[in-house]
């Protein structure tokens, strides 16, 4: 069948080294990511961006790439032509107080950073100015992470791995390389956010690919047809292929020339 959406990932899945489109995973100049979405263009099929960052981050990411629709925050936030659908469930701003702020006051993010000392700290300084989700990086085990809060009466709430991110002079003594994580309301998700978009836009979920470089990407597979992995994802994180399913594909290339393959790829066999 014909695709219609392309739901991809941004740092370290289109976009190359040093966030940027234009650059591949080792910093060398390259066209490919750019011409996957001029395919996409081409082929009328959208891209829609689900990301970690922030809605005004993600929004001129959006913008330059010409999209009307995007996801921020982890799926916290759907941006659809113009409106923002809150997918945190009962956890949403209230009394003035950002989701964010009220996750604060609860005493969550505290517990996490007392309980892994040089494991886990804020991803500075892109953990400022949110709205929904506290960002940290480190290396935890994010399943013993969440059994702690739900421990300690925080059961609404989830640490979900975003991915590997560069080694960080701060934390130097981490067994492997650090990874970016968010304390997000348990029920928000990339996948949960992908779902509504499919939804909206009345596509069917065969219709759709995804792609991404982590566990939280992963999740994604259970509602698009086809999911990809980028090489990197792989490199940096060799047990995620053990969560992969059926649908999950792997790319030769890592971040934005890993998205043109899966793209071109793609396309070529929904002929």
């Amino acid at each position: 069948m014909p695709i219609r959406c392309v739901y991809t990932d941004l740092d370290g899945t289109l976009l190359g080294r040093g966030a940027s489109l234009f650059r591949d995973a080792e910093g060398a100049f390259t066209l490919l990511p750019a011409r996957a979405l001029e395919a996409c263009h081409r082929a009328g099929v959208e891209v829609v961006l689900k990301s970690g960052r922030r809605k005004a981050q993600v929004m001129e990411d959006a913008r330059l790439l010409g999209q009307t629709s995007y996801i921020y925050e982890v799926g916290c936030g759907l941006h659809v032509d113009g409106e923002d659908t809150y997918l945190t469930g009962d956890l949403v701003p209230r009394d003035g107080k950002t989701v964010w702020q009220q996750v604060e006051e609860g005493g969550a993010p505290a517990l996490l950073l007392e309980s892994y000392p040089g494991r886990l700290e804020p991803h500075a300084p892109f953990h400022l100015g949110r709205e929904f989700s506290h960002l940290f990086r480190g290396l935890v085990d994010a399943d013993e992470a969440n059994a702690l809060l739900a421990e300690r009466g925080h059961g609404n709430l989830r640490l979900v791995d975003n991915g590997a991110i560069s080694p960080k002079d701060s934390l130097p003594d981490l067994p492997g390389p650090p990874h970016a994580y968010h304390l997000i309301p348990g029920i928000a998700s990339k996948a949960a956010a992908v779902a509504a978009h499919v939804r909206a836009r009345a596509y069917a979920r065969e219709d759709c690919i995804a792609v991404g470089d982590s566990r939280e990407d992963l999740g994604v597979a259970e509602v698009v047809g086809r999911f990809f992995l980028v090489a990197n994802a792989v490199a940096k994180d060799p047990d995620i292929t053990r969560a992969a399913g059926a649908n999950v594909e792997f790319t030769e290339a890592a971040m934005g020339e890993g998205f043109y393959e899966a793209v071109v790829r793609s396309l070529a066999e929904s002929r």
